[in-house]
Parts: structure tokens; C-alpha cells; sequence
């Protein structure tokens, strides 16, 4: 009966005051969460990389993971070509790793987990459990702590650090630890 002896406006009143109160900013309880995960995931990944319309390498992978900050996972190995500077797509060697990382903002390429480099043309092979390419400067490195081998058709180097241009020639053992003679070991 009182809702009559307001009329309309009081109902009308009633029901805009309960309205506000439910519009009311809900306070969140707890952290705030923030997704760092990866934007993009892409299967069977092949990146050309060129310059003057000449193929520089290759990047092949089964997944890619690109995130927020420009920098890329392969977290299930990489296989990085690269070509001669002819243009003639001359394999000179390839880098091959269980498991990759781009990071953007210093153009280095990060490789872990059985970590192959191979000259095709010298018959080089260096394995280590992880690498560093620098595209800008065009060298492989590794840390000077870091187990490196290597095997050219002649000797079985074996040491810690190393630094080569990515075709890895030359190339240099900080530490070298042994040397084997297979022709002299008849190997």
C-alpha cells in the first residue's frame, strides 16, 4: 500500500537504487595473474633468411613459440643451414640441437641438448651440449667451461671454449685437452 501512495516514481526509485548497488565495482581477492606464456605456436616451422635476394641459412623445426618480447623457443630442437655466399645453395654446414631460443634483442641464437655443427665441404664435425650464434657478427661460440669435440678427417680434438665463424672456419679450442692422430692411430 505505501508503494500506492508514492505512485511510479517510488517503484521506479526502488529499483534504480538496487540496479546501482549491482553495477558496483567487484574488489578482486588474491594476485593478480599475468599470462607469460607464448602469443603463437606454429608446427613444422621453415624460416628462409636472405640478404641481396641470396639464401643465408635455413631454420627448420617441429614447433615454434614466439612471445611478447619478440624472442622465440624451439623446445623441441632446431636445425639451423646455412649457405654458401654464391647464391648457388652450396650447403656449408649445419647446427642441429634438441632445443632452441631467439633472443630478439641481441640477435643470438641459443642452443641446447646435443649440440651438432657440421662443414659439409671440410668434413668437420664439433659437438658440445650448448652453443651461441651471433647473427650479426656471424661467429658460433660456446663458454669457455663449456665440453667441446671436434673431428676434422686428420685429428679428434677434445677441450673447452670454443670460437669459430659459422661456416667454422677457423675455428679455436680455449682449452684444448687432447689430441688424437687418426692417421698416425691408423683410425
Amino acid at each position: 500500500m505505501t508503494m500506492r501512495a508514492f505512485g511510479k516514481p517510488a517503484g521506479s526509485l526502488v529499483l534504480a537504487t538496487l540496479a546501482l548497488a549491482s553495477c558496483e565495482k567487484q574488489k578482486m581477492s588474491g594476485p593478480l595473474t599475468v599470462y607469460t606464456g607464448p602469443l603463437m605456436e606454429t608446427t613444422n616451422v621453415r624460416t628462409l633468411i636472405s640478404d641481396s635476394a641470396k639464401l643465408k641459412f635455413q631454420l627448420t623445426a617441429p614447433l615454434e613459440q614466439q612471445f611478447e618480447n619478440g624472442d622465440v623457443i624451439y623446445p623441441k630442437g632446431m636445425v639451423v643451414t646455412f649457405y654458401s655466399a654464391d647464391g648457388k645453395k652450396t650447403v656449408i654446414n649445419t647446427l642441429t640441437a634438441k632445443y632452441g631460443k631467439v633472443d630478439k634483442a641481441k640477435n643470438l641464437y641459443i642452443m641446447r641438448g646435443k649440440v651438432q655443427v657440421v662443414n659439409v665441404p671440410k668434413e668437420q664435425r664439433m659437438d658440445t651440449e650448448e652453443l651461441f650464434f651471433d647473427k650479426t657478427k656471424q661467429v658460433i661460440y660456446t663458454d669457455s667451461a663449456m665440453a667441446v669435440r671436434m673431428e676434422t678427417p686428420t685429428e679428434i680434438l677434445n677441450g673447452h671454449g670454443l670460437w669459430a665463424k659459422q661456416d667454422l672456419n677457423p675455428y679455436r679450442i680455449y682449452h684444448p685437452s687432447g689430441i688424437i692422430d687418426k692417421v698416425g692411430a691408423g683410425l
